[in-house]
């Protein structure tokens, strides 16, 4: 049966001295509008008019769920009736404009002076798919999307418990962005929630377009090159957090969530980390942290051994250590700022274009300039290999945001190490430490379990022991409730359950 909607014409367009009282309002405040559209039927002695926004709407539906049901002959305009059709009524107008807003249909019985609200979205979101930057070898492929209610229902459908809570919030002024923030109740602790809802309060803007927006809102120290938020697209990531008694957030518009309180060990986990048997996942673990410190430090180290501390370096790397340094026109400083800058520019370029195209550039990019330079005489062979070594150790990180930061702090240590040698390199350490020592995470301090210490964190921190001996949560959630499992090996011993 197709069903269709009538023309408007001006005839049949609302008229400023209709009967209708809240309607003029909204009408004056959408009427500039070319995609807002109305129109007016008479049914059992009263004028209905549906408004609404063409683009945002889906017709189809609306026919087939609203107008066909609205006109049979044994439907009655009752409120009963109204509800079985989906229909809330609402009577505030601003928050009839958000409803219109928001892509649903708004129906005025004139007559009554009443306001219905029907739901009837087009479907503009894409498929579930793994996120690109966050791929696992093992383990659940799906992420989230840029739907709200769709990433929810992927968290409810992992945990099926009441407790799970969801408070939604609307930042932005204009872009009136529907943000959730998600807990478990009982797990996550209470103040923690009402100071992450007290930051939010104070969002005051025009828009609201991601949680990238948010984070540099409500996250303690914006001035810090540490991120104190993680962002995920993995579900399964956030339900993990969330069952260690942490916090996230979800925004319209973006797949990405926001992790709270976390640390600075937290960006080294990975999904593969809990997906896998524990001695590798613990090996893995350990080289990501070795990495952090071949990223910040190898560049400094070989500056600081070139400019003033020769004499460490074991006699038979001499020679070949000389004869690759020998001519190069420039000191070591400018030497390494050269090619740690060309290497971004390489990493950039290979970012902003197309796909294919990217990975070519990446890699054909990389081998002619590095054999170009090496050939001018510009750039000695060891650094090559060292520029080369870096890169790759700062890649090796599950974040992209703390990735970023490594490449960022292995700059000013470079300029220390040529200033003052090995003297240089440990004082521009001990600021970074002291600085993750000092920092903090919605009242969690961020270099946890370390400073202050908890020996009972440090087997999911450097190490990664046997699920079934990790039956508390860490300390570092700051969770009101610590116990997360018994002795699920009880079986070994005959222990009752």
């Amino acid at each position: 049966m197709k069903f269709r909607i009538p023309k408007v014409s001006k005839s049949d367009s609302v008229k400023e001295n209709d009967p209708c009282s809240t309607y003029g309002r909204i009408k004056d405040v959408f009427q500039p509008n070319s995609d807002f559209k109305e129109f007016k039927i008479k049914r059992d002695n009263n004028t209905l008019i549906f408004c609404f926004l063409e683009t945002l709407v889906s017709e189809e539906k609306f026919k087939d769920y609203l107008l066909i049901p609205l006109f049979s002959e044994d439907f009655e305009l009752t409120t009963d009736n109204l509800q079985s059709l989906n229909g809330k009524q609402e009577q505030d107008p601003e928050k009839i404009i958000s409803e219109i807003l928001n892509g649903n249909y708004v129906l005025y019985i004139c007559e009554r002076n009443e306001a219905w609200v029907f739901s009837f979205p087009k479907d503009l979101q894409r498929a579930i798919q793994e996120p690109v930057n966050e791929g696992v070898v093992r383990g659940a492929h799906d992420g989230f999307v840029e739907n709200l209610e769709t990433n929810i229902s992927q968290l409810r459908l992992r945990i099926k418990s009441p407790d799970l809570m969801v408070n939604y919030h609307v930042l932005g002024e204009k872009t009136k962005t529907k943000t959730a923030v998600i807990f478990m109740k009982g797990i996550a602790n209470e103040e923690i929630v009402h100071e992450v809802e007290r930051r939010l309060s104070y969002i005051s803007t025009d828009m609201v377009l991601s949680p990238g927006y948010i984070e540099e809102f409500i996250e303690d120290d914006p001035f810090s090159i540490f991120p104190q938020l993680i962002n995920t697209e993995r579900p399964d990531r956030a339900m993990a957090n969330l069952m260690e008694g942490r916090i996230i957030i979800i925004g319209e518009g973006s797949p990405t969530a926001l992790i709270l309180p976390v640390t600075f060990f937290a960006f080294y986990q990975s999904s593969d980390d809990y997906n896998g048997r524990w001695i590798p996942s613990t090996f893995i673990r350990l080289l990501r942290y070795v990495s952090f410190l071949i990223a910040i430090t190898l560049p400094a180290f070989y500056i600081a051994i070139i400019a003033f501390h020769l004499e460490v370096i074991p006699h038979e790397l001499i020679l070949p250590l000389k004869g690759s340094v020998e001519g190069i026109p420039y000191p070591p400083l400018l030497e390494a700022f050269f090619m740690e800058i060309t290497i971004e520019l390489i990493r950039e370029a290979g970012v902003r274009l197309p796909r294919p195209i990217g990975q070519t550039i990446g890699i054909v990019g990389g081998l002619v300039i590095g054999d170009a330079v090496v050939s001018a005489g510009l750039i000695s062979n060891i650094m090559i290999v060292i520029v080369a070594v870096t890169a790759i150790s700062a890649f090796v990180v599950p974040s992209n945001e703390m990735s970023t930061t490594v490449r960022l702090i292995r700059f000013p240590l470079m300029i220390a190490a040529a200033i003052l040698g090995f003297v240089g390199l440990i004082f521009g350490l001990i600021f970074v430490f002291v600085k993750l020592c000092k920092l903090e995470s919605f009242g969690v301090p961020y270099f946890s379990p370390l400073a202050p210490f908890h020996v009972k964190d440090i087997k999911d921190t450097f190490i990664r022991m046997p699920l079934w001996k990790m039956n508390d949560r860490p300390h570092n959630s700051d969770a009101i409730k610590i116990k997360r499992q018994r002795d699920s090996r009880g079986w070994k011993t005959n222990e009752p359950r």
